[in-house]
């Protein structure tokens, strides 16, 4: 059976206003766009045009720029006081660049120069009107022709590049249709992407002991991708301002970079996979010492902080780093500061100044991620973050308005680069999984661990010997579980309390391609 069904569209007509003080003379183009279904009024002047506004609903307008008494400038200063929101199209005999300049910053939807002809008129209407069901229809079906490679590919033995292939694919075609109109479309595209989140959990189960112990074939991740990925770019530039954005998954990095595209180009967007578990403590304090947990717990006891233990977990990131730099041979001047509060980002803007003398300025920004958490804890939150689109979209509002987007551009007017990365991401969790622990279980949702877990196998990846993947064993029979694809776990004792709040909420810690691939994107500037 074809998943694909025909919709039923309801569409409107749309209604235009023609000004124009030779209106008779367009008599043609007039019945040329009725006869492709559209309603149009015609007026020859300025005031009445306006009054037609007053008195009708209008999707758009055509404006003549030089009209005898009220000339288009001056009628296009009313219409956005009488309706802001509504497309104007100018229309002039001039090329004028101060004229076209006027127009540009008073608004306007297009600017035609005359004669025109109907097929511009036809397609400056399209532009404005129906562009978005044009762009919606394209990109449904487009989705359509490459549904079937798509779920032929998750179904092939993929290697590790492969897989970070398919969610840059997923990942775009996700951001393209969530502008489609047609809700089909998304409920199969969601159907697919979890599919492929299924193979993906279990195509990182049966391989992540073997990349740990050096199996050939093996993706970056945490533990090299500062070797790897950041510090060959070190050397090649003055200043290296690296931001380390808490919980950044990679389609929240898409939807903020058309805002940083106006001052910096991409040289390089890498995609590197994180250790499990995907939390700060582990993945982002393996980024940063460049060793894996049990490894920082071994080398370098004093910097290495239970989960059962007081004291913030990732407390020595400065002191990880400079004992990895210094295993690397850079011996240049960093620094390194992390911003929890609103208040120490607008610190950190003001001192941007005193950075850039350094080789290397490290920045841990930690918005996103509490985000996440507050998306957890509070309603309102939950309401402007119902799905990942809200959250994508709830992340570029904040980052439009952040101090870390004035420290960006900054460092482009000082002509400096930027690194942008993160530690892992989060994924929107929708089915329950049972789990049974001792009252020193950990509390995290995605992953447990401890002594004497009981849970169904065939339901985790499960780590009966810690060691097998760097991780701390705190006692002889310590294990470790990581749920799949979006599960997450709950006690059998409270599992409806447990399911009512978190789910649909935005967790991390286990196995998804949103918490496991991880951007890492090298940006230069324009100026």
């Amino acid at each position: 059976m074809n998943k694909f069904v025909t919709t039923i569209k309801l569409e409107k007509m749309v209604k235009i206003l023609w000004v124009d003080d030779e209106i008779e003379m367009l008599k043609p183009h007039i019945i040329y766009l009725q006869s492709k279904g559209y309603n149009l009024d015609t007026i020859n002047n300025g005031n009445d045009a306006l009054e037609l506004i007053r008195e009708n609903d209008y999707d758009l307008v055509f404006l003549d720029e030089n009209m005898p008494g009220l000339s288009g400038i001056e009628v296009l200063t009313e219409i956005k006081k009488l309706n802001a929101v509504l497309p104007v199209i100018m229309i002039t005999k001039s090329e004028e660049e101060s004229i076209m300049e006027e127009a540009i910053g008073s608004n306007i939807a297009d600017y035609l120069i005359k004669p025109v002809n109907p097929n511009q008129i036809l397609l400056a209407i399209k532009k404005n009107m129906d562009a978005r069901q044009i762009i919606s229809d394209k990109n449904t079906h487009n989705y359509q022709m490459e549904f079937r490679q798509i779920g032929m590919d998750i179904s092939a033995r993929l290697d590790h590049k492969e897989w970070v292939n398919i969610y840059r694919k997923l990942t775009d075609w996700e951001m393209k249709l969530e502008k489609s109109q047609d809700h089909g479309i998304l409920e199969i595209f969601q159907m697919q992407k979890e599919e492929a989140n299924v193979v993906f959990a279990d195509f990182v189960a049966s391989n992540y002991i073997d990349w740990l112990h050096g199996a050939k074939d093996r993706p970056i991740q945490s533990q090299m991708a500062f070797k790897e990925l950041v510090a060959p770019k070190i050397a090649a530039h003055n200043s290296t301002f690296l931001f380390v954005i808490d919980n950044l998954r990679f389609d929240q990095w898409k939807s903020i970079f058309p805002a940083i595209s106006e001052f910096f180009r991409i040289e390089e967007e890498s995609i590197y996979y994180s250790i499990l578990p995907t939390t700060t403590q582990y993945a982002r304090n393996a980024f940063f010492a460049g060793l894996m947990p049990s490894e920082i717990e071994k080398k370098y006891p004093q910097y290495w902080v239970q989960e059962h233990e007081e004291g913030t977990k990732n407390q020595f990131e400065k002191e990880l780093l400079q004992t990895q730099l210094k295993r690397l041979g850079k011996d240049f001047s960093m620094s390194y500061n992390k911003i929890l509060t609103l208040a120490q980002g607008k610190k950190m803007v003001e001192n941007m100044h005193t950075l850039l003398n350094n080789k290397l300025n490290v920045i841990v920004y930690n918005f996103v991620d509490m985000l996440s958490h507050a998306r957890t804890e509070m309603d309102v939150i939950k309401e402007l973050a119902s799905d990942e689109k809200a959250y994508r979209s709830l992340t570029l509002s904040w980052f439009h308005n952040s101090p870390l987007f004035e420290m960006m551009k900054f460092v482009a007017e000082k002509k400096g680069q930027i690194i942008i990365t993160t530690d892992h991401g989060s994924v929107r969790v929708k089915k329950p999984v049972k789990v049974i622990g001792d009252r020193n279980t950990n509390s995290n949702l995605r992953y447990k661990f401890g002594k004497n877990l009981d849970y169904k196998a065939k339901e985790v990846f499960e780590v009966r010997n810690p060691e097998d993947v760097f991780l701390p064993k705190l006692s002889i029979s310590t294990s470790y579980i990581f749920a799949k694809e979006s599960d997450f776990f709950v006690y059998a004792n409270n599992f409806n309390q447990y399911n009512n709040i978190y789910r649909d909420t935005f967790q991390h810690g286990g196995i998804s391609m949103e918490e496991v691939l991880i951007p890492l994107v090298v940006l230069n500037p324009k100026i």
